[in-house]
């Protein structure tokens, strides 16, 4: 594998853990408020191209910090979408560390076997929006059934996972919150996320207004029947 980017240490995306991330490259989805453009839309791939990460760098980056940090986030872009991301955890799992996985859940034919190995130790899995308005939201068309399989698949095989939602104008309101409230049902976990305008995909949502932690306070009541732990991040 190659990677895009990577943050040597993180104390927030990884719950409870000290961490680093890895960023893969490419994506499937075109959210608009995506806040990693860079390493989604090809056209911006293809200029830092020269500089991803070999495979081998990142794990001798890893054998030279073991036992300073904790976990690896794996996050993107859409990190299913490379064949050889089973391969890349087992390696980062042999030397000794915790694995986070980030992803959107369009390829369950992938997320199954990863979770079966036992490969993940926490999975965040985003859940957009109600099912019907999926491909509004990710500029592509979505297999209703595919994100239906990973969320059970989540739910079942994670030790350890979360749902989460990042909270747009215009596109959230109480039909998609109680659409996935019924998709995500029994769930461990669900986080609200509050869209930011400072960089996204679509420069159109820069004029968008924030969404604030007291905005998703409202949110979390939607959710009380159908989830343990309800966060705001």
């Amino acid at each position: 594998m190659r990677f895009s980017g990577i943050q040597k240490l993180t104390l927030l995306d990884y719950p409870g853990k000290t961490a680093c991330i890895v960023f893969t490259p490419g994506c499937n989805f075109r959210c608009g408020y995506c806040h990693n453009p860079e390493f989604v839309l090809p056209e911006r791939l293809k200029k830092i191209e020269s500089s991803f990460i070999p495979e081998e760098d990142v794990l001798a980056f890893l054998e030279a910090r073991r036992g300073k940090f904790e976990g690896v986030v794996v996050t993107g872009g859409e990190p299913t979408l490379h064949r050889e991301l089973p391969a890349f955890m087992r390696k980062v799992r042999a030397l000794g560390f915790l694995v986070k996985l980030d992803t959107n859940g369009s390829l369950p034919e992938m997320l199954e076997p990863i979770l079966r190995e036992e490969l993940a130790d926490y999975v965040a899995m985003d859940v957009k929006t109600s099912l019907e308005r999926y491909p509004e939201l990710v500029g592509v068309a979505v297999r209703p059934d595919a994100i239906k399989r990973s969320i059970e698949l989540v739910k079942t095989l994670a030790p350890e996972y979360e749902f989460r939602t990042t909270v747009c104008p215009g596109h959230h309101g109480r039909d998609e919150f109680l659409a996935i409230a019924q998709l995500i049902d029994g769930a461990k976990r669900y986080v609200l996320q509050g869209f930011r305008p400072d960089v996204t995909l679509d420069p159109k949502l820069a004029s968008y207004p924030a969404v604030t932690a007291a905005d998703l306070e409202g949110v979390k009541s939607h959710f009380r029947q159908s989830v343990k732990e309800i966060l705001i991040r």
